[in-house]
């Protein structure tokens, strides 16, 4: 059947529309599975504003306690020159908390950790993106009960490899304390922070990891562990990660959460 040409380049037209639609879709959501994948990464180069709240219960000698902790934790790569980069993590928390000194509340600021990471801007030959650097603890807390009213310091790092959609690695620090109120105990504690993740095609990131400090003092673990999905997208021209997730704390130490917690987050993200 033969077609008028005027019809004929309509057609034309509206296939390539079409075709330019589908493939700039593809490239929109290719783009948001590399940043979901930027996220999974502690220490890459985007700068990103994550929000965390977390809620846990059953806190205090007398189990009776709830905490409600917003953790406001701004990411900034700066870059140093060709071959390395260094990324500021800082964790700035407000808390609000009930019954853990019975009968009282209190809610704030909490304690500051500042992570500096010396990182290179290439992969090892095997894959592995890793970063060194100091950490410092900061008494900002705003409340007797919110602090632990001493200055600290030690080294941190991070190494982690990316796979396809996996991310795997681990991030571990140490922090004593050198200085503060001599009223208030002595900090000796090590945090380890396993991961893995996996980030589909559509930019939804699937997270595993644990939190676990180990008090050197008191000769007491630490250990939640985290399951939490999330996904990249865009409210607005505002690129931003959203997501939630439960916790289970395996393990204790005196005074701290048990059973189940929550968490829930927004991460602003502003790739360069």
């Amino acid at each position: 059947m033969n077609m008028p040409n005027g019809r004929l380049r309509i057609i034309k037209r509206l296939s390539l529309l079409c075709l330019s639609a589908s493939a700039g879709h593809g490239m929109a959501q290719e783009s948001s599975a590399d940043l979901a994948k930027q996220l999974a990464n502690p220490i890459a180069a985007l700068v990103s504003v994550p929000l965390q709240l977390n809620y846990d219960e059953h806190i205090g000698l007398n189990d009776d306690g709830e905490r409600w902790t917003l953790n406001v934790q701004p990411v900034i790569p700066i870059d140093l020159n060709p071959e390395w980069n260094l990324i500021s993590r800082t964790i700035v928390p407000l808390i609000a908390q009930d019954d853990i000194v019975p009968g009282d509340s209190q809610s704030g600021l909490g304690d500051v950790v500042q992570s500096v990471f010396f990182s290179p801007k290439a992969p090892t030959s095997s894959g592995w993106i890793w970063g060194v650097g100091p950490v410092a603890l900061l008494p900002t807390g705003t409340d007797d009960a919110l602090t632990a009213d001493k200055w600290g310091a030690g080294p941190t790092a991070v190494a982690l490899k990316q796979d396809g959609g996996w991310t795997y690695g681990g991030l571990v620090n140490h922090i004593s304390s050198f200085a503060g109120d001599d009223d208030r105990a002595d900090i000796s504690a090590s945090f380890l922070q396993p991961f893995v993740s996996f980030t589909t095609p559509e930019a939804v990131t699937y997270s595993l990891n644990t939190e676990s400090t180990y008090d050197w003092k008191g000769s007491q673990w630490s250990v939640p562990v985290n399951a939490t999905l999330s996904k990249v997208t865009k409210v607005g021209t505002q690129l931003i990660s959203v997501g939630g997730g439960v916790r289970y704390w395996a393990k204790s130490a005196d005074g701290s959460p048990d059973d189940w917690g929550l968490r829930a987050f927004i991460t602003l993200l502003y790739p360069k």
